[in-house]
């Protein structure tokens, strides 16, 4: 039985273990995409899916947030994302079929998000007091894993032998965070009982437009996950230097959502941040549209940058809104829900637009062009506005 102290400590490293997991199943795929196209014979579109289903579960699955919560709990909830993610890695060291593939592309999505849906609640629940830092740990895990996994794949590919070797590694990270969650005594917390439902957002205008602003803010992780690589590819890089810029890219991410919070903890306005994130973003694409060689290490820094400071934030931003942790929570499930679908286009848009016109330039103006408008929109998001939510979804 762990003392409470020990529980704090476990429970930070359940946090970072949690966050390893939920990317390697999108970013170990990107750098090894043309040997899985040869081999599977996949065309472009085809493999987007690989990229874009998980997305979608995550957002089907999000949208179910509240009656997740009430029939599984976060225990037995967590431990199931985690044993879809563990049989999906291992099923892929096996396939050498695209149906296949993809169908290990939902199994992990589930995976991820059964978890992601179930984290916010938590965080919210368990670390009172340190949210916001609670947060950026966690979400700089995710994004580490994801760095991690892009960095590592090919190289983990060649030494096997074979593409698959690259993939069927990370269930380990998978066991590792399975045995630490059932060490918690949260493992075994009974399913809670539903507050707010998903029809609940539904007639809320605010949680449209947070879940509408969370996708848009941050969809150009899904684009360059998926087609970075590739992009540099085709200007003649190697898999594996293509990857490191996926890992390179995370650095970024990792130190804004270990740094964004600490400033968002000391301001009630999360305004300022918001465009500062979005604007290193529209540099960031603006660059790899007009000079992708010239600075490619500075383009792909600020994107990572970007992107790690609006997710962690957008997240903040949604749980500001309810004060009550389980509503708070579900809320987020919502924003996240929607946002992911709005996620899971970015993947198969630039897959079309990468056909129709040869390269990936349309794509990086796209994002582009979207990032602006959501900086437009940031203003919107005064503190005073945060009581809107409370017309339909009141967390009494």
């Amino acid at each position: 039985m762990l003392t409470a102290e020990r529980v704090k400590i476990v429970g930070w490293l359940v946090l970072i273990a949690l966050g390893l997991n939920l990317r390697p199943i999108l970013t170990s795929i990107s750098p090894l995409l043309d040997d899985i196209r040869l081999s599977t014979a996949m065309s472009f579109q085809e493999a987007a899916l690989l990229t874009t289903l998980p997305v979608i579960c995550i957002g089907l699955v999000a949208l179910c947030g509240a009656w997740v919560e009430a029939r599984l709990g976060e225990g037995r909830g967590i431990a199931l994302g985690l044993l879809c993610i563990l049989l999906a890695c291992l099923a892929r060291g096996f396939v050498n079929d695209g149906t296949l593939l993809l169908a290990t592309a939902l199994l992990g999505g589930i995976g991820v998000a059964l978890i992601q849906v179930l984290v916010p609640g938590m965080i919210k629940r368990q670390f009172v007091g340190w949210v916001a830092l609670a947060m950026g740990v966690y979400s700089a895990s995710l994004m580490g894993g994801g760095g991690l996994a892009a960095l590592l794949s090919p190289h983990l590919a060649h030494a096997f032998g074979h593409w698959q070797g690259g993939l069927w590694v990370w269930l380990l990270p998978a066991l590792l965070a399975g045995s630490l969650w059932l060490k918690m005594p949260w493992h075994t917390a009974h399913p809670l009982a539903q507050k707010l439902s998903f029809k609940t957002f539904m007639n809320n205008r605010r949680a449209w437009l947070l879940a509408v602003y969370f996708g848009f803010c941050n969809w150009g992780f899904m684009t360059v996950v998926a087609w970075l690589p590739a992009y540099y590819q085709q200007l003649g890089w190697s898999q594996q230097t293509s990857g490191a810029l996926l890992a390179w890219m995370t650095i970024f991410q990792v130190t804004a959502a270990l740094t964004m919070p600490v400033l968002a903890h000391r301001m009630k306005d999360r305004r300022p941040l918001l465009v500062i994130s979005l604007c290193a973003q529209a540099v960031g694409f603006a660059g790899l549209l007009w000079a992708p060689l010239g600075a490619s290490a500075v383009w792909v820094g600020l994107i990572g940058y970007g992107l790690g400071s609006c997710f962690v934030l957008c997240l903040l931003l949604s749980l500001d809104h309810l004060h009550e942790p389980r509503a708070a929570g579900q809320l987020v499930a919502f924003v996240q829900g929607f946002g992911f679908l709005i996620n899971a286009i970015a993947p198969s848009l630039g897959g079309l637009l990468r056909e129709l016109s040869g390269s990936f330039h349309s794509t990086w103006l796209v994002m582009f062009i979207s990032l602006l408008v959501m900086l437009l929109l940031t203003w919107r998001f005064s503190p005073a506005s945060y009581a809107r939510i409370h017309r339909n979804a009141s967390p009494a």
